[in-house]
């Protein structure tokens, strides 16, 4: 434990120096995190660490408010639907990209056609609802579908939904843009430092300009959890996400910061690769489900702040179950099964964001939890910046991960975990076909009772299957120095940075 403090002050005094030149600029908010950005092409990420950058230096049609409850106007500022719910007209506002050009329906409408049908695109079977579109003149876009779509305004307030140039897309094309990109939103790209930070500045030409505090927002990636918390104590950084929970009682007794917790639609979970004997076999994925004491490792890691998840609709969203058949801990069930699958002293190999201090305490828990049913644990640590590649090629059997909601409607998760989608199943490569049919066919309805009853049915199928493990439920947790203000998140995890103050 010393060795490891030791060695991350070490790393602290290292980053001081190149924080310092920019924590002193008047109204440039400095924010530690753990992983860099991917990617700047918005269609082309599903990762929190792309999405939530997104949202300021991008806009969307429709945004989601400040409480995650409600969809309020973005580049939109009205939209009527005919009474068919087939066809769906848009008033866009008089806004610009950060290059001072207008914001056209053409834009909108070229924007969601890439997400729909661009082979870069995680997100096309959200989005092939989409007939047609059409721009009578350039502040309105009438979308028409193929038919009713009950999440389909929700699925427009996605980050990966965000409205680009098309002009700019064009002339450097997809690979130039998602490295220097330009959008609409509160803040523009300044520069890129791939390992190291994005650098936004203030865009001038925002249409809500006049409201934003702030001259420009870094984005600093620190993996080590503990250089991270050590960097806002000191001054270095005026705010730091994704606080261990280890650490929240400690940074709640200095003055000079604030912790804010937010509420989430946060999840963690276990992946599961259904490729992998034998864990193909439904035996073995319940077994792991009945070994893992999930009280013990929110107690345990969390410090109580979490709670037992029983579903992938996280509770409190939109048609959560509570009747689904989640598992309770059980040992002997777990021994039960494994033998009755004739998977007795089975090794997996268990994928570890390194630097990540949940992850690797969760790691070990379940490592000695497994290993009590006779499972043995390979724990492979990995930096953050490669887990998510390996997950895409399926080098992994077990690893931890987390989902926050993107939007408000369930039917963006659903489809990505359980929808046969081009994700395969979040990498998990679970199938059900019967499960596959009654995302799509709830995608569709619009009665709400019925579509409730389905999302029931959905996640007692999943769960039967044990498609993947659910772990716990949390809430989002940032620290800030003093001075900084109104630095928060929605539920979904959209930082309202256009509204955020410092204090200099």
């Amino acid at each position: 434990m010393m060795k490891k403090l030791t060695g991350a002050l070490a790393f602290s005094l290292m980053i001081t120096t190149a924080l310092a030149s920019y924590a002193e600029a008047q109204g440039v908010l400095t924010i530690g995190r753990r992983e860099d950005s991917s990617t700047f092409d918005p269609i082309n990420t599903a990762q929190n660490v792309d999405f939530w950058v997104f949202s300021n230096l991008f806009d969307v049609l429709v945004r989601v408010d400040n409480e995650g409850k409600t969809l309020i106007p973005g580049l939109a500022e009205s939209w009527d639907v005919s009474a068919d719910g087939l066809t769906y007209t848009f008033h866009l506002r008089d806004a610009k990209f950060s290059d001072g050009t207008a914001v056209t329906s053409e834009d909108a409408a070229y924007s969601l056609a890439r997400i729909r049908d661009s082979e870069l695109s995680l997100w096309q079977d959200s989005y092939a609802i989409i007939k047609d579109m059409q721009t009578p003149d350039a502040k309105t876009l009438v979308i028409t579908l193929d038919g009713p779509s009950a999440p389909f305004l929700s699925t427009l307030a996605m980050p990966g939904a965000s409205i680009v140039s098309k002009a700019a897309m064009e002339a450097v094309g997809p690979e130039a843009f998602a490295e220097k990109p330009m959008g609409s939103g509160a803040f523009m790209m300044q520069e890129w430092r791939r390992g190291d930070r994005v650098i936004l500045t203030k865009n001038p030409d925002y249409w809500d300009a006049a409201n934003v505090n702030l001259d420009g927002v870094e984005w600093i990636s620190i993996p080590d959890d503990n250089t991270r918390m050590l960097a806002v104590q000191a001054g270095e950084l005026d705010a730091a996400i994704y606080v261990p929970f280890s650490r929240v009682e400690e940074l709640k007794k200095d003055a000079n910061l604030n912790v804010v917790v937010n509420p989430s639609t946060r999840e963690d979970h276990l992946l599961i690769n259904h490729e992998h004997e034998p864990l193909s076999d439904v035996r073995v994925r319940e077994a792991l489900d009945y070994a893992i004491d999930k009280q013990a490792i929110i107690d345990t890691v969390t410090f109580g702040i979490g709670e037992v998840a029983n579903s992938f609709v996280p509770r409190g969203a939109l048609y959560h179950s509570e009747d689904n058949g989640a598992r309770g801990f059980d040992p002997e069930k777990a021994k039960a099964l494994l033998a009755e699958a004739g998977a007795g002293g089975i090794t997996l190999d268990y994928l570890v964001n390194a630097g990540n201090e949940v992850d690797e305490q969760i790691a070990v828990l379940m490592q000695q939890q497994l290993a009590n049913v006779g499972v043995t644990l390979n724990l492979q640590k990995a930096d953050p910046s490669q887990t998510w590649d390996m997950l895409i090629e399926g080098d992994y059997d077990l690893s931890v991960m987390y989902w926050t909601n993107d939007i408000l409607d369930p039917d963006q998760k659903t489809t990505f975990v359980l929808g046969h989608d081009v994700n395969v199943n979040y990498m998990t490569r679970y199938h059900n076909d019967t499960v596959k049919d009654l995302v799509a066919a709830s995608r569709l309805e619009m009665d709400p009772v019925k579509r409730e009853a389905m999302y029931a049915e959905i996640q007692r199928l999943a769960k039967a299957d044990a498609h993947w493990i659910d772990l716990y439920y949390s809430p989002f947790i940032s620290v800030t120095r003093k001075g900084v203000a109104n630095f928060g998140q929605n539920p979904l995890g959209r930082f309202w940075l256009e509204e955020t103050g410092k204090a200099n």
